[in-house]
């Protein structure tokens, strides 16, 4: 198979475009055809310059999260998979899903698997919706495995926006003090302060200080902005470079003070909502650990949890791995005792992930609620700092003045 980028002419005369795999021109003609557009112009592109890579990250989460809504709605009424697939295909507005889904479609009715179809784009279908489809194709209810995707998705969705918010306004605000600080340091403070340095008397330590650091960012402003931008690029070099290193700054992370508890919280959230999304499907512990595994992103946790599956696999119970692990709260373990207790482990994993959602949204709220007055609170120390500097040596000229 090769993938083509065409334009062509909709039934209804508009132009379309996308991109789609065939085996040679006459193939994607054909293909084109039975979704009724007629070809216009096509491209062989080649996978060495990414284009796949491209079009696959332009699929956004709430695509996806639409996209199995349909296919449940659809099964769930009795239509069939093939049906379900071209009527998904023909009437998405996402270019590229629409061309995944037309793949999707011609390797379905060529006789593979939804799973070993969807298997074929890693980038946009990974291998926990993989997991999941292949537990409902297994058990012969699809719907159910849509929906447990849908739930999952719709709470993966809230989570990055929750991050989102909990990083933009501090960025935000963060940023705005630092260029204010470049500003009134840099261009402010030296005009004002100029005359002060040829008044014929002695300069207060503080007006000193201020005047050296001004200077400072005079002559070096280029750095004062560079420096959390190299400090950045540095960190992610790191980290690709030393896994060791890593896993060091993400057990330094996950143990600082404020941000530290958020970020277990988070990850907490996020295992929990994705082991119950696989055990409830019907797939066994160790696959769902290992899966669940793979969505915590601080390593970390992540190290925690191998152990935790290793415990397991030696016939250790589920809540006893979790406590020797060293790095889940007391009330996971003695949640997952009552689940294993009961034998209604789902239920219990539902209320740990409802738990640090909601706990997760209020360490937000709380850090955004401590975060701008503290920003606020040194934005008004410089500015009282240069207010005494500036004022104080004005105010001590006029003791030694004669009217």
């Amino acid at each position: 198979m090769q993938r083509y980028k065409y334009r062509a002419i909709n039934s209804k005369g508009r132009p379309a475009k996308g991109v789609i795999s065939a085996l040679n021109e006459v193939d994607l003609h054909n293909q084109l055809q039975k979704n009724g557009m007629e070809l216009v112009q096509c491209a062989l592109i080649s996978e060495k310059k990414g284009g796949l890579s491209l079009l696959q990250k332009k699929v956004k989460l709430r695509d996806l999260i639409q996209l199995f809504i349909h296919m449940e709605q659809m099964q769930g009424a009795g239509v069939p998979l093939l049906s379900a697939l071209a009527d998904i295909r023909d009437t998405t507005d996402q270019p590229a899903l629409r061309d995944i889904m037309a793949d999707i479609n011609r390797d379905v009715a060529e006789g593979a698997s939804l799973t070993e179809a969807m298997a074929k784009h890693p980038k946009v279908f990974t291998n926990l919706y993989l997991a999941l489809i292949s537990a409902g194709e297994e058990t012969g209810d699809l719907p159910a495995a849509y929906r447990q995707l849908i739930k999952y998705l719709k709470w993966v969705d809230l989570m990055q926006t929750k991050i989102r918010k909990a990083t933009r306004y501090p960025m935000i605000v963060g940023v705005v003090v630092i260029l204010t600080i470049v500003v009134m340091m840099g261009v402010v403070v030296p005009q004002i302060v100029g005359f002060i340095k040829n008044m014929d008397q002695e300069i207060p330590w503080y007006t000193a200080s201020l005047m050296a650091t001004s200077d400072f960012f005079v002559n070096y402003w280029w750095a004062v902005l560079l420096t959390p931008v190299v400090i950045f690029i540095a960190i992610k070099t790191i980290r690709k470079l030393s896994d060791a290193a890593a896993f060091t700054l993400d057990s330094w992370m996950l143990n600082a003070p404020v941000v530290g508890p958020l970020l277990r919280k988070i990850n907490v959230a996020r295992f929990s909502q994705t082991f119950g999304a696989l055990y409830s499907s019907g797939i066994d512990v160790l696959r769902a650990l290992d899966a669940s595994r793979r969505t915590v992103t601080n390593l970390a946790m992540a190290a925690a949890l191998e152990t935790v599956i290793e415990e397991v696999r030696t016939g250790s119970p589920l809540s006893e791995a979790f406590n020797k692990s060293g790095e889940f709260p007391s009330l996971v373990t003695r949640m997952l005792k009552v689940g294993e207790e009961s034998g209604n482990l789902t239920p219990v994993l539902d209320q740990v992930s409802d738990f640090y959602t909601s706990d997760v949204d209020e360490a937000i709220s709380g850090l955004i609620a401590a975060i701008e007055p503290s920003l606020t609170g040194l934005l008004g120390g410089m500015i009282l700092w240069i207010a005494a500097g500036v004022f104080g040596p004005i105010y001590a000229s006029f003791e030694h003045m004669n009217f």
